[in-house]
């Protein structure tokens, strides 16, 4: 019965897709409204990041290569897919108090809130992936057959970052502190993920610890897709761990939100 009720709650979520893409059009455009450049500031900040990335890294302090391959290009297809992860949770965490007129209201289906932060910023995520494909081709490096593995590792990371959502934006209903808790959870999160750094430099008996971080999968299989030239299932155990833990996530999500959804209006 709990299984059933959960994939009926699922197939409401993707019944509402053309609802959510709407949603997040509009939250997109009104993130920067107002400013002079308006949404342009959406990617001109983070370019500018990356190109600051480029002089310190390739100019500044002549970075070496990585398995001989060049270090802005290892570390920006980490950074493009860890950037997406952070901006995607640290938006869905207020997703439902920011929008309290719209809870208040009984047939709005709530659970689609934080999934509408997620895919707001997959507009700039979208924008960043060809900018790393022309960087790719600015250094020589042309399309391969493993570009078409993007859309699983991309579809990987929002079903991860759904489960997330749901069971951190329900708590800060009624714990405003979990959005500083996740700042700072993402902060620890980006230094314990192997970003900046090759896993190569990680003691043998540390490295499972590292494997079983879902982010760490993602990480990978971005620069086995533009890098290395992998695809998804030559690493079974680091597959099969990051579905457990992202099925839990939004068994866990789905169950939590459930249970709290009713006392959202008497809270906000």
């Amino acid at each position: 019965m709990v299984k059933k009720s959960y994939f009926i709650w699922l197939q409401q979520v993707f019944i509402n897709q053309k609802l959510i893409w709407e949603l997040a059009k509009s939250d997109f455009k009104k993130k920067n409204i107002g400013s002079y450049l308006g949404i342009t500031w959406a990617f001109v900040q983070p370019t500018i990041n990356i190109l600051l990335l480029w002089f310190v890294f390739q100019v500044g302090f002549k970075s070496t290569p990585v398995d001989n391959f060049p270090f802005i290009l290892w570390l920006s297809t980490a950074m493009i897919a860890w950037n997406y992860f952070a901006e995607s949770l640290q938006t869905s965490v207020y997703s439902i108090t920011e929008s309290s007129y719209l809870v208040k209201k009984v047939v709005f289906r709530v659970s689609i809130l934080p999934i509408v932060k997620i895919y707001s910023a997959l507009f700039v995520h979208i924008f960043f992936l060809i900018f790393l494909f022309l960087m790719f081709l600015l250094y020589g490096y042309g399309p391969t057959i493993y570009l078409l593995q993007i859309p699983y590792y991309l579809g990987a990371m929002i079903l991860l970052l759904t489960g997330l959502a749901w069971i951190t934006s329900s708590l800060t209903v009624f714990f405003k502190d979990t959005g500083q808790i996740i700042s700072m959870v993402i902060q620890f999160g980006f230094w314990l993920t192997p970003i900046f750094y090759s896993l190569k430099i990680i003691p043998d008996k540390f490295i499972f610890l590292y494997k079983i971080n879902p982010m760490y999968y993602i990480i990978e299989g971005y620069r086995e897709t533009f890098i290395y030239h992998k695809w998804f299932w030559q690493h079974e155990f680091q597959t099969i761990n990051f579905w457990l833990i992202t099925g839990l996530l939004l068994i866990v999500g789905k169950i939590l939100f459930k249970k709290l959804r009713p006392h959202f209006a008497d809270v906000l």
